[in-house]
């Protein structure tokens, strides 16, 4: 559709979908539609989110007729002995089919009033005309044919429901001969399910050329748009409700289909190298083909992996993907599938490394291939053992700490840190990781800087530690939801850890010291269970591994009086000291850290009711050897709940077609999943257990509500936007906290060491109450060689090893909302990007499964000069995209108006409803 005449009558034919009334089905018009254009640009740019609007709300009944025209001529083409015939039967054809469904859907999706009309129209048993039918209403000649000859009843047959035939037909034409996989032997079937690149399950890779590449990525978008309906739904709906489309996909029990798909998209995914073709500075090209196809397999195999079955009739079907990935077992395949993941998610390592600025590309999807490797170990516990069994599974965490660490502040990638959280929390759980945990780290000055520690020696367990203490005290308390899960993390692993450094007891010991401060126990009703987490791990080290760890059991000595005073610990004793620490800040002793918030909140007292969580008071300042910091804030919930569907902006301007939306989050920032073992039985008594580790297929039970439990003791009192604790609320936890093994410790061993062996650098004598040596600094100082001796020789009597216990990642429907909510928001704002080879397919629809926040205008970049030719290009695409072809005073198609002053505004209307405000105009076009 080059000529400027041939996008006229396109242009022309979309006005006439709205403005005219029941079209008929055989008007030589929807032939338009498949036949004209000759890119996705055109239909993108022709076809804007107002046009379709416009007749969805006016004229649904054409928008169904083109529908079922488009997919008609679809499903004939596929079934054509010619197919892809330039002549007889083009794939132009058929791309455009495919185009202008993928243009139309999420405008369908989005209003929750077309529901029943969309299931009658792609789910509803349906009679379609026979092959032999169609055939003969195809005549070449006059005559050739009597038209009584076959009964009329004979005409018609049963068919699937449109959307069911309709996915069929695009997995096979992501295998047919000559459109997406070379061109068959005479004689041969059309569709092959030879799977198209050489790794799991293959040994040869087909050959491919980039049009039969350009050929899946549209096919692949398609599926993926038909699969989107997920976003607009709520996070706590999605679980239960599901989509039909993945539905469908996912409980496909052709088992020769379903292992085409997965090893086609898992290895074309796994072998993509972005650096062994390119020369330096070549990374700065907007468009690189074949990163565009191995986005849509990445995003696509997620969507499948992903997605939880929804029960049917009392019984969960089977993820036929999901299944398969999990039964992998060879060696070689596993071998394949790490060291693909590891090659992606090094780039941007080498890149921050690299003594050339930008020599090294970015590779846009590496938080999906964390996903993908979650799944992985999640699904399959054969290659879980071995990643950790061969130590490969090092390296993965020094990458899952390198993505956290660099986005911890980073509003848009909240999602990508709290998935790192939980990867941590889901590999901790096996034995050999902690103890492989104990292998020296050499290699940590060779990492990029926001990975670093400097001066670090020790071993990965140092290393991993030490990264989780800043995760928590330099994130700005952006990360209180994953607090739990990270403190299950050192839980996990504290019984395998030997030899812990002096830096790494120290920053142990400073954790213990800010959780156990009155400031922070008594600030809500549930920071008490990450005291008793870390409390925990205390334990386990002392009872497993005593001797192995002299530099930590000396570092708790030095802090013997924190130990004893929270046993002491009393409401009165407590608010005491808070009013203490205020008066000193007060007169200036006590400066506010300015990584201090203005509130603190436990994750798990914000995520049982983020609607109606207390506000509370600021955690008291507890010096370090670097300076205090906070446990929990609130800074990201100031708007918990926005239930309210927003609709997604388009790029800001078509002259700046690098700009993306972010996506922030889900509906609530709060809405992620949480550790629940170290929850008090009140907060384990707010929500209904999740699934076991590792397990999704039923994992879709509510959380109860901020009363789902009866409680042992009344529950305290609320002030107006605060808590308040009592003495009773006291009594439920207090008692409990595990402090028996670690108070026989530090009396025997203050009995058999010399005091000045033990005694802390700054002296305490002027503390007093209950806390004393609540504000204690404790340099990471060495232990001398003979106490550590003296520490390993000592017996110690009544501390027994206890079963070591294991906190589980545990799913949920409120989790599984997040999920879900996670990756379509990396696959939103990954399409959003139109300048670097996508469309933009949900631009400007009302996404209702998670918030997107516009981003900021950027300035000119070598990428994006924004200059004089930038500028021409671009109003030239915004006016070939909202032609108005009605005239100045003509309602139809005839009359054709293309004065200047009507270019460039029909596309920018607002929608009505929930569409996108004023000045959102269609994605620009590549």
């Amino acid at each position: 559709m080059g000529a400027s005449d041939s996008k006229l009558v396109f242009k022309r034919g979309i006005f006439r979908l709205s403005e005219e009334r029941h079209i008929p089905s055989d008007d030589p018009s929807w032939a338009s539609f498949y036949e004209l254009p000759e890119s996705a640009e055109d239909i993108f740019s022709l076809f804007t989110p107002a046009d379709v609007r416009r007749t969805r709300d006016h004229a649904l009944e054409n928008l169904e007729t083109l529908i079922r025209t488009v997919t008609d001529r679809l499903f004939l083409l596929r079934h054509h002995p010619s197919f892809p015939d330039p002549d007889l039967a083009p794939a132009r054809e058929v791309l455009n089919c495919i185009r202008v469904l993928t243009r139309l859907l999420p405008f369908l999706y989005e209003k929750e009033s077309l529901q029943p009309w969309e299931e009658g129209l792609f789910w509803s048993p349906r009679r379609r005309p026979t092959r032999r039918a169609i055939i003969a209403s195809e005549v070449l000649f006059d005559g050739a044919q009597d038209p009584q000859a076959n009964d009329p009843r004979e005409d018609y047959e049963e068919a699937k429901p449109l959307a069911e035939e309709l996915i069929d037909t695009l997995l096979d034409l992501l295998f047919f001969s000559d459109l997406t996989v070379p061109k068959a032997p005479h004689g041969k079937p059309k569709v092959t399910y030879a799977i198209w690149q050489s790794g799991v399950g293959c040994n040869t890779s087909i050959p491919t050329t980039r049009e039969h590449e350009s050929h899946r990525c549209e096919i692949l978008r398609l599926l993926l748009t038909l699969a989107s309906q997920s976003m607009y739904l709520p996070p706590s709906v999605l679980p239960q409700h599901g989509t039909k489309a993945l539905t469908y996909i996912c409980t496909n029990p052709d088992k020769q289909v379903v292992l085409s798909v997965l090893c086609s998209l898992l290895n074309t995914t796994l072998k993509y190298n972005p650096t062994n073709w390119r020369v330096p500075y070549n990374a700065l090209a907007l468009k690189d083909p074949k990163e565009v196809l191995v986005t849509y397999t990445l995003q696509f195999l997620l969507a499948a992996l992903v997605y939880p079955v929804p029960e049917q009739d009392g019984a969960t079907p089977k993820n036929y993907y999901r299944h398969f990935l999990g039964r992998l077992h060879r060696p070689q395949d596993f071998q394949f599938v790490v060291d693909g993941m590891t090659r992606i998610l090094n780039q941007p390592l080498q890149a921050t490394s690299s003594y050339l600025p930008g020599a090294q590309p970015s590779v846009r999807f590496a938080s999906e291939m964390l996903m993908l490797f979650w799944e992985a170990t999640q699904c399959n516990k054969r290659f879980r053992s071995f990643i950790i069994d061969t130590e490969r599974a090092h390296d993965f965490v020094i990458l899952i700490l390198f993505y956290a660490l660099e986005n911890k502040t980073d509003a848009s990638k909240q999602g990508v840190v709290r998935m790192c959280a939980f990867l941590l929390q889901t590999l901790s759980v096996e034995k050999n990781f902690g103890v492989n945990l104990n292998k020296p780290f050499d290699a940590q000055d060779t990492l990029p800087p926001a990975i670093r520690i400097a001066g670090f020696r020790g071993t990965y367990g140092d290393f991993l530690i030490q990264s989780i203490y800043t995760l928590i005290t330099t994130s700005q308390g952006k990360l209180t939801a994953i607090y739990p899960a990270l403190l299950a993390v050192i839980n996990n692993i504290a019984a395998y850890l030997e030899g812990l450094s002096a830096v790494t007891c120290s920053k142990m010991i400073q954790l213990f010291n800010s959780m156990s401060s009155p400031s922070f126990l008594l600030a809500n009703e549930t920071n008490h269970s990450l005291l008793k987490s870390l409390l925990e791990a205390i334990n386990a080290i002392v009872e497993h591994k005593y001797r192995e760890n002299p530099q930590f059991v000396y570092a708790m000595l030095r802090n013997k009086k924190k130990f004893e005073g929270l046993r002491a610990l009393t409401l009165e004793s407590g608010q005491e000291e808070i009013e203490r620490h205020h008066r000193r800040r007060k007169d200036g002793g006590a400066p506010r850290d300015p990584l201090e918030p203005a509130s603190t909140r436990s994750s798990m007292e914000s995520l049982a009711s983020p609607a109606h969580a207390s506000r509370s008071p600021a955690l008291g300042d507890v010096p370090e050897e670097d300076g205090t910091f906070a446990i929990g804030d609130d800074d990201d919930d100031d708007d918990d709940s926005d239930d309210e569907a927003r609709p997604t902006p388009a790029t800001s301007s078509p002259s700046n077609p690098s700009l993306a939306s972010s996506v922030v989050s889900a509906t609530a920032d709060d809405d992620v999943p949480r550790q629940l073992q170290g929850m008090s039985e009140k907060a384990r008594g707010k929500m209904r257990a999740g699934v076991g580790a590792f397990s999704r297929q039923n994992s879709t039970a509510s959380l109860g509500g901020p009363n789902a439990a009866s409680q042992p003791h009344p529950p305290p009192s609320l002030a107006p936007g605060q808590f308040q604790p009592t003495a009773q609320w006291m009594d439920t936890w207090l008692p409990e906290l595990p402090l028996h093994t670690i108070l026989t410790l530090l009396q025997q061993l203050s009995a058999l060491l010399p005091r000045q062996e033990t005694r802390p650098s700054d002296s305490s004598s002027n503390s007093s109450g209950p806390t004393a040596g609540a504000s204690l600094a404790l340099a990471p100082a060495a232990a001398p060689p003979a106490t550590l001796a003296k520490i390993r020789d000592i017996h110690l009597v009544g501390v027994d090893a206890s079963p070591i216990r294991v906190h589980s990642f545990e799913w949920s429907s409120l989790a599984l909302g997040w999920y879900e909510s996670l990756l379509w928001g990396f696959i939103f704002a990954a399409e959003a990007q139109v300048a670097r080879g996508t469309v933009g397919v949900w631009n400007q629809t009302s996404i209702k499964l998670f918030r997107v926040q516009e981003a900021a205008p950027q300035g000119p970049s070598l990428t994006s000069p924004r200059g004089a030719v930038d500028a021409v290009g671009s109003n030239i695409v915004s006016r070939i995209g909202a032609i108005n072809l009605r005239g100045v005073g003509g309602g139809g198609a005839g009359g054709v108006g293309l004065g200047l002053g009507q270019l460039g505004q029909s596309g920018q209307g607002q929608a009505p409803g929930p569409g996108p405000g004023p000045g959102n105009g269609p994605p620009p076009a590549a």
